[in-house]
């Protein structure tokens, strides 16, 4: 069956898509939901309005998230404190729940723990670059700056 996404669907499409799926889940699930509705040719023109529409959204969200992108970038960067031993390793790791906590009390900007990537454990004394998504392709790399506790 034919349908137009009224809204967005996770590995299916975005508002405005046209796409086949199967009867039942469009009967089922996708058109009670107002997901989707029936592809037929007066609702086939409505298409570009509201791909236009979910256009001008996606292009504002973006340049707020970009805006606090600069944000983070311009505050500096971000210290967090870890135990340590004499040559400067950690006793554990920095993980990405701490950093999200050390962003939140000096930049005052809330990130989810599971938006920020780190390539590898961060278990040394030392600045350390860490990538944040925010959004689609803004994703800025911030400075980790780990520190002893005294």
């Amino acid at each position: 069956m034919k349908i137009i996404l009224q809204k967005p669907v996770d590995k299916l499409g975005d508002p405005g898509d046209v796409v086949d799926v199967a009867d039942g889940y469009a009967r089922n699930y996708l058109v009670p939901r107002g997901l989707a509705v029936k592809a037929h040719k007066g609702a086939v023109e409505q298409v570009t309005s509201l791909r236009s529409a979910h256009d001008r959204r996606l292009s504002a969200q973006k340049s707020e998230f970009e805006a606090l992108a600069s944000k983070l970038i311009a505050g500096g960067p971000v210290t967090v404190k870890a135990r340590a031993g004499e040559e400067g390793k950690l006793f554990g790791s920095v993980t990405s729940d701490q950093i999200a906590v050390a962003i939140a009390a000096q930049a005052d900007i809330t990130v989810d723990r599971k938006d920020i990537h780190l390539e590898e454990p961060i278990r040394s004394l030392g600045t350390h670059e860490v990538k944040v998504h925010l959004f689609h392709e803004v994703e800025p790399v911030l400075s980790v700056e780990v520190v002893a506790e005294s």
